[in-house]
């Protein structure tokens, strides 16, 4: 048996005799199981015998050969292991979308059908697989196509939502209509040649990082009435700010708008446009050697030592040895004593207070959160943060759950630190 098996294997490139097939399917090795596994020459009936196989490894090897029939993937889409599963999803997704025209409809119901039932899988990578691979195929199943779209997880729905070509306008509407999950506004704000009802339902949503999206977006259709509604709310969010003065053909209306509160290095960027016509491009020119003159002392004043900030964390150092710095502490400096707010965060966080300072110079209402919650605040207090030191618009900024929890997880909070400490 064992120069049986070596005399294969070492030509392994060659079709598999089925006396050979059946001898080794046999063989107390998982190895050699594993191997026949993987030949693309094993008779149907032996890959279906080998789904069944104790080793998990074994059966993955079934899952992911392109001859197996559909019946062993039937069985295998069902499969106790997540690794057979995720396997079965990528050769499925992959040869699924070819089947509508060149194969037996009994094969290509069939195949569907594993594809249906791997699309419901409890393990998100399972579901993630199929997303990745149909996610700009025209010819996928569109049933599986708008079932992905509106998964629980957006690494499986979103690049769906950002590149299929099966979802139209009534299907991303009604995924709008519906409230859903985070980062799905996002992801089709992303999409190539976004039309305007969408961008209209995007825009008219409290979703900052979707609306920034859709702004940088070049190919978005966003009409001069929805454009103009979003730079009266952009004041206050910074995160609009760059993506807005770089929006083709802006109005000279938006224009002036942007020019009275846009950051100086912006305000240069609007006044080189070449798409305005001369009498917008001086009055843009003024507004720049106004606010340029009208800075020179804040810059100045901006070089100077900064004791009043070393004092404000060396007094919240002193609180924290006293065990005074609370909720309460920092709430009652809310409004009056910004300088001590930020030190005392810094301090409750244990972050640098440049981190804390680019976190809250952003504008994000999910960075704020998240450094609330890193300094032990409640919701409640996040809330005050985001209006109050973070300048976040009301309808922008993140509400406390029904129980007063936080509406983010604390791997997302998490992931938004770091994102803020890698700008560094």
């Amino acid at each position: 048996m064992m120069e049986l098996l070596q005399r294969v294997f070492r030509h392994s490139g060659k079709a598999i005799d089925y006396e050979t097939q059946k001898l080794l399917a046999q063989s107390t090795k998982p190895s050699d199981r594993r191997r026949l596994a993987e030949s693309t020459s094993a008779r149907p009936e032996v890959l279906y015998f080998l789904a069944a196989d104790v080793e998990a490894s074994v059966r993955a090897a079934v899952a992911a050969n392109e001859a197996t029939p559909v019946q062993a993937d039937l069985l295998l889409a069902r499969d106790r292991s997540a690794d057979v599963r995720v396997d079965l999803a990528a050769k499925i997704a992959r040869l699924a979308p070819g089947l509508s025209k060149e194969a037996h409809e009994r094969l290509r119901k069939l195949t569907y059908e594993v594809l249906e039932i791997l699309v419901r899988d409890q393990v998100t990578r399972v579901r993630q697989v199929i997303a990745e691979t149909l996610k700009d195929v025209a010819d996928a199943p569109p049933q599986i196509i708008r079932l992905l779209a509106r998964d629980c997880e957006i690494v499986v729905a979103g690049p769906v939502l950002e590149f299929s070509p099966l979802l139209g306008d009534e299907d991303l509407l009604a995924i709008i209509a519906d409230a859903p999950i985070p980062g799905a506004l996002a992801a089709m704000a992303r999409r190539d040649g976004v039309k305007a009802p969408i961008t209209d339902a995007i825009s008219a949503s409290a979703d900052v990082d979707a609306i920034a999206a859709l702004l940088a977006n070049p190919s978005a259709q966003i009409r001069e009435e929805t454009l103009d509604r979003l730079v009266d709310r952009a004041p206050g969010v910074v995160a609009w700010h760059k993506p807005l003065v770089e929006r083709p053909r802006l109005s000279a209306e938006i224009v002036r708008k942007l020019a009275a509160f846009v950051a100086d290095q912006l305000l240069r960027r609007l006044s080189e446009r070449r798409d305005l016509d001369p009498a917008t491009a001086r009055e843009v020119a003024a507004v720049v050697r106004q606010r340029l003159a009208e800075n020179a002392p804040e810059e100045k004043a901006a070089a100077a030592p900064a004791k009043p900030a070393n004092e404000a964390l060396a007094r919240a150092n002193r609180l924290k040895q006293q065990g005074k710095l609370d909720e309460a502490a920092v709430l009652g400096a809310l409004g009056h004593d910004g300088g001590f707010v930020r030190a005392a965060l810094a301090v409750m966080s244990e972050l640098p207070p440049e981190l804390v300072d680019r976190v809250l110079g952003a504008h994000s209402p999910k960075g704020v959160t998240a450094l609330a919650w890193k300094s032990g605040l409640g919701m409640r207090a996040a809330h005050k943060l985001q209006l109050q030191l973070g300048q976040i618009p009301p309808n922008a900024a993140l509400k406390p759950r029904v129980d007063g929890g936080y509406p983010l997880s604390a791997e997302a909070m998490q992931w938004q630190l770091d994102f803020f400490r890698g700008m560094g």
